[in-house]
């Protein structure tokens, strides 16, 4: 029996989007954006005293985890919550922590 046989897709899946909650910065990301329906990366800078690098970094985290996701929309890029795997992390944490 191997490590990958006996892993879940479930656990795989909840394990991804764990990693992605598992920095402030990227907390305080999702904060902002479930606060409002979506946020261009220029007034992230603004928000966060990090350098824009670091703040692209911390949004390809959370968009490779799909709790995000971006629209470009030259020369900036829109970011919004992705609802669907929002309400679908919540529930995978909330079913976990209650057993």
């Amino acid at each position: 029996m191997t490590k990958e046989s006996i892993i879940t897709d479930r656990e795989k899946k909840l394990a991804r989007y764990s990693k992605a909650l598992s920095h402030p910065i990227r907390l305080h990301i999702l904060e902002i954006l479930s606060s409002q329906s979506c946020c261009y990366s220029g007034d992230l800078t603004e928000i966060l005293p990090i350098a824009k690098s670091t703040l692209s970094q911390h949004l390809k985290e959370l968009k490779n985890a799909g709790l995000i996701q971006g629209e470009v929309e030259l020369p900036k890029i829109k970011y919004c919550l992705n609802r669907q795997n929002w309400e679908e992390a919540k529930k995978m944490m909330t079913n976990f922590f209650e057993k």
